[in-house]
Formats: C-alpha cells, structure tokens, sequence
C-alpha cells in the first residue's frame, strides 16, 4: 500500500497559468445519448501531442468498453490544437459549458487555472477515492473538493547513476548530501566525471534544484503555501539550499567539460556508456535505457537531505480524467472514472506504458519486468518518504528558473544571487496571474 501525508493545495480563484509543451490538453463537445437505460456515450477529450497519452487514453477506454455492461461507450477525441493553444481554449470552452464530458489534464497547482470548485465534477463522495495514494489525491484536490483520477504513473526526480561505475569506483550510494559531496570528491580522484549536466537543453539544468524539494518540505512543510502567499522567498527561506546544492557541484568542478553544450539525449548515453557517474533527471529515462541501451547498468537515488533518517523522494505525479460540473451524465463519467482508478483500469495503463513507474492507485501493482530505476523508486513510496514536487503544490513558478539554474551551475550566479532573481521572476507571474498578497 502506498502511504503520504496529504497536504492540500491553496485555491487560487480565478488565476490563469500559462503551460508549456507538458500541457497537451484541449476541448471538445461532449454527448451522447442520455435517458434511463438508453445507451450513452462519452467523449474523451485531451487534444493532440504525446503519442503515449493518447495510447493510453485509448487503452483504458477500450478496456472499459469491453467490460462495461452498463451501456457506457467512452470515445477518446485526440484532435485539435496542443500546448498553449490548446490550453487556452480548453479554458475558455469549459467556461462557455462547451467542453465534454469528460478531459485529460495535469494535476497538482496547475488544475487551478480550470476553476475546479465551480467548473469541474467533484468526485470526493465516491468510495474509490479512498483508494487514492495521498500525495496523489491532494494534487486533485481542494478543501472543497477532489475532481481527478489517474491517468499514469508517478515518477520521481533525483539523481540516475550508472551502477557499473560506482561498483568498479568502490562508492556506495550517498544518505547524506555530504556523503555526495565525498562521493563527488572520490570519483573525481579516480579521473571520472561525476556529475553529467546537459545545458544545451536548459531545462535539464533544473534537476537539482527541483529535485530538492522534498528536503524543502522537510525543512519548512508550508513552503509551497507560503511562496503563494508571498511569506516566504527562495533566497530568505528553505528553499535556498537546494539553489546551493547546484552551487556546491560547480564549486567542485563536478561536471562534464562540454556541459554548458552538452544535449539531453547525448546525457543519456554518456551516462549510459558509463562516460560520467550520475546524472541528475527524472525517472522516465528509463523507458530510453531500456529500449536504447539494453545492456545499460542504471540505478536512481533522491537528492539526499541533511538527515540519512529522512531520506525521501521528490515526485512528479500523472495527468488525469476530470469531468465538467456540468456534465448531462454524472453517474457514467463516476463509473467511467471508477475504473480507470482501480486494479483494471491500472493494467490497461501498464499495457500502454509498460511498467513506467509506481501506480497512485492502492492495490495496482506493476507487472512482468521492472527496471533497476523504478525498483529503486519503489520503497520510497511503500515507507511514505515522498513528496510531491513544487510545482504540484504552487502556481507560483516562474518561467525562467532555468535560466538561473544555469548561471549557477555554470560559476556565473551564486546561489543567493540566482535565488533572488528566481523570486523577482515569480513577482511577475504572481502579479499576472492577479494573486491576493502580491
């Protein structure tokens, strides 16, 4: 069983978020017949892009058709437009009761963009809901209400390493950050790359800092509300260490000599060729090892806190299925999602994404081979050592983190400097997007 505290996210009436490629949502009309004992059809909408979403949406709707004996068809709609387009449109059709009845988006802090109080279906009555992971269920959630179901598996964000080389290093996976830093110091002396770093795809430079953030909440547990309040900052609360952790890696030299050039999947390989130790990402790479470096010996650890006693796991939690408030059909969108929350509806996701990560749903259970990166993610969620990542729990993030990560890990920015400018980028957002105390 999965076991997490729940920490439930502040409402933010009325903001508006603007969501990058990861946002693959979109809207449509929705229908069917209706009427008791009339057949009804439902409509899936969740707009083009990831071919393995809708692969997914497609399995669980076929399992449930072919199951169903209420007369329940659910069709998946993967037209129209993607990312901010289809984002914003989204917005506006569930707004204007155009949208169907049921929709793929993300969960956590950005679900409040949908208004989830007054435009989506609360489903916190439904018995299956206590099946939920808690980590899960409070990035679908407000105090008012719970509105989602899963539609994949969690993944966490820490550090990926190549087994072969710790082995043949003699180094043992570090509890502590200090244990890192000496880990970092023994690989170096060997004559290996510790550290890998990828900043030609700047993204990837956000890892450590973003990965951190269980320890954060360790530290401050209302950091997320705080920052949204604005009662807190990067620089002058708990979150300026994970800024200095990437800051002590550059400090040591810890990197790759091409990093600031240096490709996302070229990272991949150096790490899987065993041309560097570690390579802070997240844990869906291991669907690329798998399929292009099947020989590849590749292993993942958190980003270790302070205490070797509270060691956890920074997670990325799946998109999910929300229904309109306003849907003509309730009851077949509750036994819709039903499923897709339950043992049968978890295999028809396994089938699609093959054993990707742990599923959020109590009593799914992964199937067949699992690799060595989610078996090692595995008893973080079993003990309840997770938490959700920063931004499953604020709007409050500013675009341009990447940028600082950047400057830090290349010797340009300190921490404390990269730090105040990441909360002079959130100001701007917040005061976009119109929140109380900004």
């Amino acid at each position: 069983m999965l076991h997490q505290r729940t920490r439930r996210l502040r409402t933010v009436v009325g903001a508006s978020v603007l969501i990058g490629a990861l946002a693959l949502t979109g809207c449509s009309d929705g229908g069917g017949d209706s009427g008791d004992g009339e057949p009804v059809t439902l409509t899936w909408y969740m707009g083009a892009g990831v071919p393995d979403d809708i692969a997914t949406a497609e399995a669980l709707a076929a399992a449930f058709n072919d199951q169903n004996e209420s007369g329940i068809t659910v069709e998946v709609d993967a037209s129209g437009p993607e990312g901010v387009e289809g984002d914003n449109l989204i917005k506006t059709r569930l707004a204007s009761g155009d949208m169907a009845d049921l929709l793929w988006y993300n969960s956590g802090a950005l679900m409040y963009a949908l208004q989830p109080d007054d435009q989506l279906l609360n489903i916190a009555d439904e018995p299956w809901v206590d099946d939920l992971n808690d980590a899960y269920r409070a990035t679908v959630s407000t105090e008012n209400g719970t509105y989602g179901a899963p539609v994949g598996n969690a993944m966490g964000g820490g550090i990926l390493y190549n087994v072969d080389v710790f082995e043949e290093a003699g180094v043992e996976v570090p509890q502590t950050w200090d244990e890192f830093l000496d880990v970092v110091s023994e690989l170096s002396d060997a004559g290996i790359t510790p550290v890998i770093q990828s900043y030609g795809d700047t993204w990837t430079s956000q890892l450590v800092v973003l990965g951190d953030f269980y320890n954060v909440l360790a530290e401050d547990p209302a950091f997320a509300e705080e920052i949204t309040a604005n009662e807190t900052s990067w620089a002058d609360g708990a979150g300026l260490a994970s800024f200095q952790k990437l800051q002590d890696l550059a400090d040591a030299g810890a990197f790759n000599e091409d990093y600031s050039t240096l490709l996302f999947d070229q990272a991949l390989a150096k790490l899987a060729q065993g041309e560097g130790a570690m390579y802070p990402m997240l844990t869906f790479t291991q669907a690329t090892f798998k399929q292009d470096f099947p020989d590849s010996n590749i292993g993942f650890f958190p980003v270790p806190g302070d205490s070797a006693d509270d060691l956890g796991l920074t997670t990325w939690m799946p998109s999910s299925v929300y229904s309109p408030a306003y849907t003509e059909h309730p009851d077949e969108v509750k036994e819709f999602m039903a499923f897709v929350a339950s043992p049968e509806g978890c295999a028809a996701i396994g089938e699609a994404r093959g054993n990707a990560g742990p599923y959020v749903v109590n009593g799914c259970e992964m199937s067949g081979d699992v690799s060595q990166i989610v078996s090692d993610m595995l008893p973080y969620f079993e003990s309840g050592k997770t938490e959700p990542a920063f931004e499953f729990l604020s709007v409050v993030k500013g675009p341009n983190l990447a940028n600082f990560t950047v400057e830090v890990g290349s010797g340009i920015s300190t921490a404390e400097q990269a730090a105040a400018a990441y909360d002079s980028d959130n100001v701007l957002l917040a005061q976009q997007l119109g929140l109380p105390g900004w």
